[in-house]
C-alpha cells in the first residue's frame, strides 16, 4: 500500500536547494492526528530548530479538529520530531553549519503513522528561482510540441 500524501511543502522545492532528506516522527495529540488526516494542515511556513539536543517544527499550523472538544489541540505549538540517535547528531551537526536550514517537505502516511519528511536544504538565490521557472517553462513548451506531433500524426 502506497503512502498517503497529506501536505506537500512545495515553496520548499521553489526556495532551496534540497541536499538530503530523511523521515521523521512526529509527537501529535489525538485531534491534531485526526485534522491532519482530514487534511487541515499546513507545514509551509513552518521550520525545524534543534533545542536541548532535540528537534521541534515550529510554526506549523493543524487547525482544530472539527469535531473536538474543549481539550483540543493549540493550532500552532511546537511539535517534537523523532529521529535516530545518529541522525539527530547528524542534523543538528548540519544545522550549525552557515547557510544550511532544514525544511519539512512533506506530512503523510507510513503504515499508520503519520511521517513528516525533512530536508537539509542550502536557500535558493534570486538567479536561480528565474532559472528553475524558465527550465519549467521550457519543459513545458517541449511536452506541449511533443504532443501536439503525435496528434498530427
Amino acid at each position: 500500500m502506497p503512502d498517503r500524501d497529506f501536505v506537500h511543502n512545495r515553496r520548499a522545492f521553489h526556495d532551496y536547494h534540497i541536499l538530503e532528506s530523511l523521515e521523521a516522527g512526529l509527537v501529535l495529540t489525538g485531534t491534531e492526528t485526526k485534522s491532519i488526516r482530514d487534511g487541515h494542515a499546513n507545514v509551509r511556513e513552518a521550520y525545524i530548530r534543534s533545542e536541548d539536543g532535540e528537534l521541534w517544527l515550529q510554526n506549523s499550523h493543524i487547525s482544530h479538529y472539527s469535531h473536538g472538544n474543549i481539550y483540543n489541540h493549540d493550532p500552532l505549538r511546537p511539535r517534537k520530531l523523532l529521529v535516530h540517535k545518529q541522525q539527530l547528531a547528524h542534523l543538528i551537526g548540519k544545522s550549525h553549519e552557515p547557510g544550511i536550514t532544514i525544511v519539512p517537505l512533506r506530512l503523510y502516511d507510513r503504515k499508520g503513522k503519520i511521517k513528516l519528511e525533512i530536508g537539509v536544504a542550502r536557500g535558493k538565490r534570486q538567479y536561480d528561482k528565474r532559472e528553475a521557472i524558465a527550465e519549467r517553462d521550457a519543459k513545458r513548451e517541449m511536452d506541449r510540441a511533443i504532443k501536439q506531433a503525435r496528434a498530427a500524426v
